[in-house]
């Protein structure tokens, strides 16, 4: 009988547990869908208005836009239990496309910009469909991979400032492959976290998730803008 009660409280707490984790993904698939739309907002008002950061001085462009981003990290971890920590990162991913509008204007200049657009969305929305549904299916644990990718994105960071002054082509090729793969890997790694229990918030979830999305598809949209962009 004691048998029985354990093994029923087992279940229970399994049940639980799958459950938690299930609200937390299914919580931050409605939360990143709904950031793409801020996202779209501040990509079109960037391009209607000519913003961008960079114009005057690239170094000032850089660190006021790491100033920012950093602040809104700081923010939405402080608010990440409540309404506001929503609102915080939807505010985040409007700052985001304003910072993408230069990107997109850039690629609206082609005649056949509009459909660059919309490969370089329907290729993220495959990769991470794709990696998505391997982490929720997988029993292989990818929790390894957060230190190698982590010391991947900083490998990254510094060749693209770096790139700022060299301006060689090649590398900036270079840094847009690997950023669509490394962050196709942070996908796996940052769904796996919540399917396994590892990541329990979802605002932060989503934040992560955000941030691996917007990267594959600014690397991707730049490389088809590089060699499919038409000017005729």
């Amino acid at each position: 009988m004691n048998d029985m009660k354990t093994y029923d409280f087992g279940n229970t707490t399994l049940a639980g547990k799958s459950s938690v984790q299930n609200r937390v993904l299914r919580n931050t698939y409605w939360l990143l869908a709904l950031s793409l739309i801020p996202t779209v907002l501040g990509a079109w008002l960037g391009v209607a208005s000519g913003f961008s950061l960079f114009a005057n001085s690239p170094i000032f462009g850089l660190i006021a836009f790491m100033a920012i981003a950093f602040g809104f990290f700081f923010a939405i971890e402080k608010y990440k239990d409540s309404s506001v920590g929503v609102l915080l990162l939807l505010g985040f991913t409007f700052f985001m496309g304003l910072m993408l509008s230069r990107l997109v204007g850039h690629i609206l200049g082609f005649t056949n910009g509009t459909s660059l657009i919309m490969t370089a969305f329907g290729g993220t929305a495959l990769i991470f469909t794709g990696m998505a549904s391997i982490a929720t299916v997988s029993k292989r644990n990818f929790s390894g991979l957060g230190k190698w990718l982590s010391m991947g994105v900083l490998l990254i960071l510094i060749a693209a400032v770096a790139n700022i002054w060299l301006q060689l082509p090649a590398l900036m090729l270079t840094i847009s492959v690997l950023a669509i793969g490394i962050f196709s890997a942070f996908i796996l790694f940052d769904i796996q976290r919540i399917v396994n229990g590892g990541e329990t918030n979802y605002i932060r979830a989503t934040l992560a998730i955000y941030l691996d999305v917007y990267n594959i598809f600014t690397n991707l949209l730049s490389l088809l803008g590089i060699f499919g962009g038409s000017r005729e």
